[in-house]
């Protein structure tokens, strides 16, 4: 008790002066005020369903397709690429299992890499249960996969490759172009999981040559609840969910229509907004690294150094632990993580920083901040000075640190 009673007499001095400061944009984004202004009237208004005839049937179903193009536009897809999910775990989801059944007869091998979200890991699992044979790719030290190493991979009954675009904890942006060309060249199917690049970073379907990829609404400004599964014109799906036959028959289900219209105004924001501020979040998230490795001793960066999302820092700390860092950055009203929000009630250490080689006294001292549209350079400095204050702190308080 006496450690959280300190960390929650920090809170009642420093709350009064500090402003709360969002830095988990990896986790989930703020609705945009236009995207929420976009969807109201899909709530009240204009509520009927888009499969229905008459007039308010008709206006859902115009909303809906609107939405098609404007997402479409942003990944220089064709609208009727587009399919509307969930979110990106059921895209994952929907991408894999229709795939690897859909060419059951072909083959039975799939590759993905170590590093992969838990939506990737997780289907993988059940379809290794159901006779399928996985190759899990190690990358490198930075969170890179190594061409070589997945084009050695390959087997005759390969039928599909999964990659992820960019990590979600460590940011490392992975060459896509060159894995969409080793797929496409050997007749493989290829798929990607974007829900941390699309809407930050250009995506561009064609010249990738992906054959599938996932989209999540909650990571460019748009509500939860609603994704998009990308699946190139000619590429067989089975799908996964069986019903009235909606999104052309691949995922049935009435459509939410408030959510597609939601995301269809975040797509159409982040086409014109995304450039300008991709450079404005790299010019602060170097800021902070500098700040942060220069003044606080035995610190690091996990990821690539360069290849990373614009928005992205991952920290490593010696002698810490990352959930008591949290909290004194909580504290403090900095809101951080050390790794994927989809699993950070789990006490092991991150599979991301296992497979980049960290020990794991050393990837249990990991903090993950993700910047976004709010974030200021006086809230990067404030962040900064917070992050040194608590590591002093804890290491004083460490039974981990030197003697």
């Amino acid at each position: 008790m006496p450690l959280y009673k300190g960390i929650y007499d920090i809170t009642i001095v420093k709350m009064n002066s500090m402003k709360r400061i969002y830095m988990d944009h990896a986790a989930t984004t703020p609705l945009a005020p236009e995207v929420l202004e976009a969807m109201i009237p899909y709530f009240t208004d204009y509520y009927g369903n888009a499969s229905s005839l008459h007039s308010f049937g008709r206006e859902a179903k115009e909303a809906l397709e609107d939405a098609r193009i404007k997402i479409a536009r942003l990944i220089n897809a064709e609208p009727s690429e587009i399919f509307f999910t969930s979110g990106g775990t059921e895209s994952d989801n929907l991408a894999l299992k229709g795939i690897a059944r859909r060419n059951r007869k072909k083959g039975n091998h799939i590759i993905t890499s170590s590093i992969e979200h838990p939506a990737i890991l997780e289907v993988c699992k059940v379809l290794a249960k159901q006779g399928f044979e996985v190759t899990y790719l190690p990358v490198t030290k930075e969170g890179l996969v190594e061409l070589t190493t997945l084009e050695s991979a390959i087997r005759k009954d390969t039928i599909l490759i999964s990659i992820m675009h960019a990590n979600n904890e460590i940011g490392t942006i992975q060459p896509l172009n060159e894995i969409g060309g080793i797929a496409k060249e050997r007749n493989i199917n290829f798929h990607s999981d974007a829900v941390q690049t699309v809407g930050k970073i250009p995506v561009d379907v064609k010249s990738i040559g992906v054959d599938a990829l996932s989209i999540s609404g909650h990571k460019l400004y748009g509500p939860k609840g609603i994704g998009v599964l990308f699946v190139r014109k000619g590429v067989k799906i089975e799908s996964i969910q069986q019903g009235g036959g909606h999104e052309n028959g691949l995922r049935s289900g009435t459509e939410n229509i408030p959510g597609i219209v939601g995301l269809g105004r975040a797509a159409e924001l982040a086409r014109n907004t995304m450039l300008d501020e991709s450079k404005r979040l790299t010019a602060l998230r170097d800021h902070l690294k500098d700040f942060v490795l220069n003044r606080i001793e035995e610190s690091w960066l996990n990821g690539h150094p360069t290849k990373r999302l614009p928005n992205n820092l991952n920290f490593g700390f010696k002698y810490i632990e990352g959930e008591s860092l949290l909290l004194y950055l909580d504290a403090l009203g900095i809101a951080a993580s050390t790794g994927s929000a989809c699993s950070s009630k789990k006490l092991s250490a991150s599979h991301v920083l296992t497979a980049i080689g960290l020990q794991p006294e050393y990837s249990h001292g990991s903090l993950r901040i993700t910047l976004g549209q709010s974030n200021t350079l006086d809230d990067v400095d404030l962040a900064g000075q917070a992050i040194e204050q608590s590591v002093i702190r804890l290491r004083k308080m460490s039974a981990l640190g030197p003697r």
